[in-house]
């Protein structure tokens, strides 16, 4: 959740997203931690880096 937060934010701070489309953008970023391992390392790189796609992803929708 905080990596989808920590683009969010960017984006709303560069301009590039409404302070309205940030719950929307953590939203989607959260969804990649649905199934994500937990318990190692990998699993927690794993997890916020395909939060941030999503929620970069989501950014794009939300300005198109």
């Amino acid at each position: 959740m905080n990596a989808a937060d920590e683009v969010a934010v960017a984006r709303f701070l560069d301009g590039e997203i409404a302070f309205s489309d940030i719950p929307r953008v953590v939203e989607a970023g959260m969804a990649a931690a649905d199934g994500a391992d937990a318990m190692t390392v990998d699993g927690l790189l794993d997890a916020d880096l395909r939060a941030r796609a999503l929620a970069g992803e989501a950014c794009r929708r939300a300005t198109a």
